[in-house]
């Protein structure tokens, strides 16, 4: 029998307003209201307007929108929480509770113009999204949705641009960086960068792969999750050019312990290295269970892998982790500046060069990345990697 924790992993991904199954829109309930518009500082035609425009949404806002939206709807239609505490085990009905009652004793009129507000910030932020996906831009190639992958000046860049999401990776996003590095390693172009679009360069893996499974489909999805990640680490221990990181904003999990694998690794300051893997009731990933100790030592990698210490930009450069770190206000034009001068270098002497400096560890690195792909694999089935992973998303309802 599935353990409470494990049902809430399961059901999660189905949290939407009215409780049931979302589609790409949020559902929300219809309640007839009992009020004059001329007590209203949003009319009623505005929040039902909202309502629609909530619905037209093509992409899922994510869990926390969605209980942000339930509670202020909630509140606007029926004024503070009225209804009795859910059981602590009743995790789902228990984070939408909690999302109400911290409303407190806001006015129903507030809450209409709250949850008028949210609405139009999603749907503004969707559609600044889609502009600048349309936006043509030279180099560019297609058939990529969750990365921007261009080619220009020798350099083939490869974007996380998922920014709504803290370019969070999923499953796509996965199979896109895969497809992106394969492409770049055989192209005409002298090196590779990774960067992220946004404030952040990635917040690592996306918690929702775990959310949405469907019932007795654990075992598969780990199993799947795990030859997946194989192969995208595979891919950077094989990649045959020089390949540079340029870390924008902070970076979190898979993201951070790739770039143990990348030949330079360049930092804004404003840039920070976490990899909460005990937090989250998991284990290291990307090599970084061989590479971390051997980059800052078995202490400084302790701290990183075991007890989820948060690294800044200085301290990692400080430890051998990050080649350099510059100030944000100018990041982009210096680095990309030198990055243009070390694409102008002969190529083949490069990859060469780059050969000479991996090949001898090359086998290790792969016999490293299955050995942690197969415990990650009994981690992410484990009763306490599941409840690490409600314990997340609880917090992260409350905020």
């Amino acid at each position: 029998m599935a353990s409470p924790a494990l049902t809430f992993v399961r059901r999660l991904c189905w949290l939407s307003p009215c409780g049931t199954r979302p589609t790409q829109a949020v559902c929300v309930p219809a309640i007839h209201l009992h009020m004059t518009a001329a007590t209203m500082q949003v009319s009623q035609k505005d929040f039902q307007k909202a309502q629609e425009q909530l619905k037209l949404l093509k992409k899922d806002p994510g869990n926390e929108a969605k209980l942000k939206l339930y509670a202020l709807f909630k509140q606007a239609t029926e004024g503070p929480c009225n209804a009795p505490k859910p059981g602590m085990l009743d995790f789902v009905k228990k984070a939408k509770w909690d999302a109400w009652s911290s409303l407190g004793n806001l006015s129903q009129d507030d809450a209409r113009q709250k949850y008028a507000d949210l609405v139009s910030s999603l749907v503004s932020a969707e559609s600044a999204s889609q502009k600048k996906e349309a936006s043509p831009e030279e180099g560019r190639h297609d058939g990529y949705e969750t990365i921007i992958v261009t080619t220009k000046n020798n350099i083939t860049k490869i974007m996380f641009n998922r920014p709504d999401r803290k370019n969070a990776i999923n499953q796509q996003m996965y199979r896109e960086i895969i497809r992106a590095l394969e492409e770049a390693g055989k192209n005409d172009s002298t090196i590779a960068v990774i960067t992220g679009n946004g404030d952040y360069y990635s917040s690592g893996n996306d918690l929702n792969n775990f959310t949405k499974v469907q019932p007795g489909d654990m075992e598969k999805m780990a199993k799947d999750g795990a030859l997946l990640l194989k192969d995208f680490v595979d891919h950077f221990i094989d990649f045959p050019k020089p390949l540079v990181a340029v870390v924008n904003g902070p970076a979190i999990g898979i993201c951070v312990t790739v770039l143990g694998l990348c030949d330079l690794v360049y930092a804004s300051d404003r840039a920070t290295f976490h990899s909460p893997f005990s937090q989250l009731g998991q284990s290291p990933e990307g090599c970084s269970s061989y590479l971390f100790p051997k980059i800052m030592g078995l202490a400084k990698a302790s701290e990183m892998l075991l007890f989820n210490k948060k690294l800044t930009a200085a301290e990692a450069c400080a430890q051998g982790f990050v080649t350099e770190v510059f100030p944000d206000s100018s990041f982009q034009k210096e680095v990309w500046a030198r990055l243009e001068a070390y694409a102008s270098l002969p190529k083949n002497s490069l990859a060469v060069s780059k050969q000479l400096l991996r090949s001898m560890e090359k086998e290790k690195l792969h016999a490293i990345n299955s050995r942690e792909c197969e415990v990650l694999t009994e981690r992410w089935l484990s009763d306490e990697c599941v409840n690490a992973i409600v314990s997340f998303f609880q917090k992260k309802s409350k905020l």
